[in-house]
């Protein structure tokens, strides 16, 4: 359960968990980053058309089927991970706009853990919880994890499932490339050297380097899931106390892995930032106009109504920015809440009843 405060506060009024803050740099550059990533593909077609055109072609006119019926089918699923990781959409949040109030105080409380969004100075807007701007891709991107430079990727909410089906069918592949590598080697040994074995040789070799280190990543991200940590807030040692977002073994892997992930907030069905003064708002969508659950969207401009109190309900599997968010009003000074125009005290209430 997920409840939200925004208010200009004192800084005694609360306690305020502050996220890790990152400095501004200029976004990097696009070009070695994607070439490195259409490296990492042709290098994989590389190793792939080498061995299955000498040391897997051999095996299988010799009867050994099982490997090519192995392999082939691990190839394709690594091949789709990896293209598609590539082209993703990891969560990325709408931009805000600059009717949004950056001095606004948003706290947001997670399992009694209070929380105060961070302002994006790029995005314009108050980041959800675990919401980090990459300086990669200049945007900030719910759940963020990391950034890939293996595929020139942010690894977040929405793509994170994608990421562990790529080191899970690396592994196996790898695996699979080594041990056939090694039985073509066994079995041929009685024969004079080849060009069949020094291609064996050849795709065995980076088989055997890559399998290490990524048997490791994926016992790191399956360590990650079941605490409901995140790489970068481990690195940091973010959650000190305890982890606020943990619910559980079980239930960690089914959030990460199994649960709906919801409509893209890319999509045109969905704005998030929309400026009604400085508050978030609430409303349901529309047949005919698209409407923003959590955040806001650019709005009419001139001066917009304040509302007075939204309610937020959290739905499973959408993600951290869709939280449950309730608006306070704001208060003058510790103990002396101002009240709205129109609203009589409790008292003064029942005596007009009577």
């Amino acid at each position: 359960m997920y409840t939200s405060h925004k208010a200009c506060l004192q800084p005694d009024t609360t306690t305020l968990v502050k996220e890790p803050q990152q400095l501004p740099v200029t976004p990097l550059s696009w070009f070695l980053p994607s070439l490195f990533a259409a490296f990492n593909i042709m290098l994989l077609i590389f190793l792939s058309g080498l061995f299955f055109g000498f040391p897997c072609r051999w095996l299988a006119q010799n009867g050994e089927w099982v490997f090519p019926v192995i392999t082939g089918p691990l190839f394709i699923l690594t091949f789709y991970s990896l293209i598609s990781l590539n082209f993703s959409d990891p969560g990325i949040l709408h931009r805000g706009s600059i009717d949004e109030d950056p001095m606004t105080v948003h706290v947001v409380s997670v399992n009694q853990r209070a929380f105060r969004l961070q302002w994006c100075p790029k995005c314009c807007f108050h980041r959800p919880p675990r919401t980090y701007h990459c300086l990669w891709c200049n945007v900030c991107v719910e759940d963020f994890d990391h950034h890939c430079k293996w595929v020139n990727n942010c690894i977040g909410h929405r793509n994170f499932r994608l990421f562990m089906l790529l080191v899970l069918s690396l592994c196996l592949y790898s695996g699979s490339l080594l041990v056939t590598c090694l039985m073509f080697l066994l079995r041929t040994s009685h024969l004079p050297f080849s060009v069949d074995k020094v291609m064996a040789i050849l795709v065995a070799v980076p088989a055997a380097g890559f399998l290490i280190p990524l048997v490791l990543l994926l016992l790191i991200q399956a360590i990650s899931v079941s605490t409901a940590e995140r790489s970068c807030e481990s690195k940091c040692r973010y959650h000190q106390e305890y982890n606020p977002f943990d619910q559980g073994f079980a239930r960690n892997w089914y959030l990460t892995m199994c649960a709906p992930l919801g409509p893209k907030y890319m999509s045109e069905v969905i704005c998030l930032q929309r400026p009604v003064g400085t508050g978030w708002i609430h409303k349901k969508t529309q047949p005919s106009l698209p409407c923003p659950p959590e955040h806001h969207s650019p709005g009419p401009p001139g001066p917009q109504p304040q509302p007075s109190h939204t309610t937020f309900t959290h739905t499973p599997g959408s993600g951290e920015a869709a939280i449950v968010l309730r608006e306070v009003r704001p208060r003058a000074s510790v103990g002396n809440p101002r009240r709205p125009p129109g609203e009589a005290r409790p008292g003064a209430h029942r005596a007009w009843t009577k």
